[in-house]
């Protein structure tokens, strides 16, 4: 249970570093480009620290997998980003897969 609970708190880690990605504006901001370090570090960390537990596969698709998912999503509500039903559909596919993967294991 611990290795899911490092996986979501790696997803989340890594959901802040790409959203300070978008708001260092090509690293010339240097809060979100301390946010961008210290959120991909932690992700990576916690990554690692739940694969101690995780198959490889299983954990990698879900850490990008809900990541791309939630990063969507932070870039409709803050950042005004569109999405088209070719997007809606590709969102659908990656739930579809993880729920498989979630069968698998």
């Amino acid at each position: 249970m611990m290795a899911y609970i490092l996986l979501a708190l790696a997803i989340v880690s890594e959901v802040i570093g790409s959203t300070m990605l978008k708001l260092s504006n090509g690293f010339s901001k240097i809060l979100p480009t301390f946010g961008v370090i210290v959120g991909f570090g932690t992700a990576f960390y916690l990554l690692s620290l739940s694969l101690v537990k995780l198959p490889l596969g299983f954990a990698y698709a879900l850490w990008s997998g809900l990541g791309t998912i939630l990063i969507a999503t932070v870039g409709v509500i803050l950042f005004k980003e569109k999405i088209n039903k070719n997007g809606f559909l590709g969102i659908g596919l990656l739930i579809a897969g993880i729920v498989l993967l979630n069968l698998t294991n």
